[in-house]
């Protein structure tokens, strides 16, 4: 039986729902690396970046090659870097209307503000 798309794509995202496999797939962006240059700048325990390094090569997002006693990793392909770079516009995005919100806000209760204190001492009492 074939799973429908949706239900594909939600898999997807959820196998990149971990902070360290974001991290990851960011530094992975710069070229392939090997372990201890990711653990380096993931600072996690060893255990965790294998666990998390093992999640995104079974799904093929990831590969890794053996150099020696090295293992460098790798994105499989230019669209996970481009899934990357639109996650960061999207959240700029995101953040930016928030911003926006907030200031709204901010303008609202300053507003409220003043109208209290000019109920408390009206003019020529």
């Amino acid at each position: 039986m074939q799973v429908p798309l949706y239900q594909a794509k939600a898999e997807f995202f959820r196998m990149l729902g971990h902070p360290v496999r974001i991290r990851v797939l960011e530094l992975l962006q710069e070229g392939p690396m090997p372990v201890r240059d990711l653990l380096s700048q993931i600072e996690v325990e060893r255990s965790n970046l294998s666990q998390q390094l093992a999640v995104l090569r079974r799904s093929g997002i990831v590969t890794a090659t053996r150099d020696g006693d090295t293992v460098v990793y790798a994105l499989a392909g230019g669209d996970v870097a481009e899934l990357m770079r639109a996650a960061r516009r999207i959240l700029t995005e995101l953040i930016s209307g928030q911003q926006d919100l907030l200031a709204e806000l901010r303008e609202a209760d300053r507003e409220a503000d003043r109208e209290a204190v000019g109920n408390i001492h009206p003019a020529g009492a």
